[in-house]
């Protein structure tokens, strides 16, 4: 499997939070732990095509980044929640039932 985190979601990264290089070790870590996890959570989505889900990365990289991961849950509980639905609603289109989505 590729790593979904590439160099240069680690850039943009790094660019958000307005970091230097000299961390990139631990950036990467923290990135891939965030990705793993949210993909375990809200379903399968593409780092890079996604700007939600990329958000939603990037937001629990910052609070892991400052030690407050224990808010990040509770902070974006909303957010993760409608990734969580719109993938379980994408399935049930996928499966054939396209009036289903819409009865939701």
């Amino acid at each position: 499997m590729l790593d979904a985190i590439t160099p240069e979601i680690l850039r943009e990264f790094k660019a958000r939070m307005h970091l230097d290089d000299g961390e990139d070790d631990n950036l990467f870590r923290i990135l891939r732990a965030s990705h793993e996890d949210l993909q375990s959570i809200c379903g399968s989505y593409d780092i890079g095509t996604n700007e939600r889900f990329k958000e939603l990365v990037f937001e629990r990289s910052r609070y892991a980044y400052n030690d407050a991961l224990e808010y990040f849950y509770t902070n974006f509980l909303t957010q993760i929640n409608n990734l969580n639905l719109g993938k379980a609603l994408e399935s049930i289109v996928v499966e054939g039932d396209s009036d289903a989505a819409a009865k939701v």
